[in-house]
């Protein structure tokens, strides 16, 4: 037979709507417990100074209606208001200790002998002793010292009174209390389980977007979440973007290795076909080449990851003005003039040689078909880098720009002019 205990680890690994849960019965149940113990002991504490009062009264009533006898003798006047005083075993009593030993008793103790504790109050003071009374009751007794006009002695008065009254009482309360503190901590645990259904519905509609997600019926996560669940829905919508732009990434240079290969392996097929036979410098050439662009594709794969997280990336300006004093030397003799400007805060998430292949393809094709100019310029906009690469050339047609932007296709210019691209 096993047996479970609530410790940190078992909470840690059990579901967020158990853990919550138990996390509200164990502040919940506590707190109405010590509710409970402190209510009960304050209506404990009300009901014996209820009862201390009332006794007072009936002190003082009893020292008011003792009288002393030309001989000396402590009489009652008249009986006590409270008709229980007269009523046998009532559960009230009083005792009045005279001098020569006599005694004085309340008819509600019948034949029943109470003797109190020896002790002397002083004047005013009431003093408070528990006993045991008729029927072996819990009894407290409040006793006072008065000195009556005629007595040669001080006479002890005292009531007493059944505490078993004050203790049913308070058992009494203390039963409707624990029923009114169980009906409260059964609504609350209500409460606490329909509220922990309704905060974690936006997770329950967050798992059923990741479940359309991984069976192919959407590409993102959709839906309105509270501000809580928003940025970890944005986060992972962030990261999917860039897990599929890193497989488009793979993809392209997939596309791209085979298409350097294609050339090279078409050398070395053509001299392998040649009636004399393979030339081995031409193989040789053409392999290295080979090996050059399978070493170039493997460390942009290998750099991708790194690149697409990286918090400083690839300042942008030093690059273009790089490729701008190269091309420049290649159209030295039509004078060419390449202007290269820009926020110099500008980076961009990719690797140079990257950079330098995309802007030296454009900035090259601007220096072959401009007439003197080609500008170029990065900003910074919209949280990434405008690269804008101008020229006073001819310009490309409207309707052929799809084909220019299109992967693989190409335009050739048929002539030079001054109309800027």
């Amino acid at each position: 037979m096993t047996r479970s205990s609530l410790t940190p680890s078992s909470l840690a690994s059990s579901s967020l709507t158990r853990r919550l849960f138990l996390l509200a019965i164990l502040w919940i149940a506590p707190a109405l417990i010590i509710t409970g113990i402190i209510l009960t002991d304050l209506f404990r504490t009300h009901a014996e100074a209820e009862l201390s009062r009332r006794m007072a009264q009936h002190l003082d009533e009893l020292a008011a209606v003792l009288e002393v006898t030309p001989d000396g003798a402590v009489v009652l006047a008249r009986d006590l208001s409270d008709p229980r005083f007269r009523r046998p075993l009532s559960g009230l009593y009083w005792r009045v200790d005279g001098p020569g030993d006599r005694t004085l008793r309340s008819r509600s103790l019948w034949d029943q002998a109470l003797d109190l504790p020896a002790d002397t109050p002083k004047d005013g003071e009431v003093h408070r002793h528990t006993l045991t009374g008729p029927n072996h009751a819990p009894l407290v007794a409040w006793e006072r010292s008065l000195h009556l006009p005629g007595a040669v002695a001080p006479v002890r008065a005292a009531v007493i009174a059944d505490a078993s009254d004050v203790q049913a009482a308070t058992a009494g309360f203390s039963r409707a209390l624990g029923l009114s503190l169980a009906v409260l901590a059964a609504g609350l645990l209500a409460a606490v389980a329909v509220q922990v259904r309704l905060g974690l519905g936006p997770l329950r509609r967050m798992r059923g977007a990741l479940a359309d997600l991984r069976a192919g019926r959407s590409n993102r996560l959709e839906g309105a979440f509270p501000g809580e669940v928003q940025p970890v829905v944005d986060d992972l919508n962030l990261l999917m973007e860039e897990n599929r732009a890193m497989v488009e990434r793979a993809r392209a240079q997939a596309a791209d290795l085979a298409h350097a290969l294609k050339t090279p392996l078409a050398v070395i097929a053509n001299a392998a076909a040649a009636p004399g036979g393979m030339d081995p410098a031409v193989v040789a050439a053409e392999a290295d080449r080979m090996r050059h662009q399978i070493e170039r594709h493997l460390a942009r794969a290998r750099a991708a990851p790194t690149l697409l997280h990286s918090q400083g990336g690839t300042v942008v300006l030093p690059v273009l003005r790089q490729i701008a004093r190269t091309v420049a030397r290649l159209h030295t003799e039509r004078g060419v003039d390449i202007q290269v400007d820009g926020d110099a805060r500008a980076r961009v998430r990719a690797d140079p040689v990257d950079l330098q292949e995309m802007a030296g393809n454009l900035i090259d094709n601007a220096a072959q078909w401009c007439t003197a100019l080609v500008r170029v310029t990065a900003v910074v906009a919209d949280g990434g880098v405008v690269i804008t690469v101008q020229d006073d050339g001819p310009g490309i047609p409207a309707d052929r720009r799809s084909d220019v932007l299109a992967r693989g296709g190409g335009w050739t210019r048929p002539c030079r002019g001054p109309a800027w691209a």
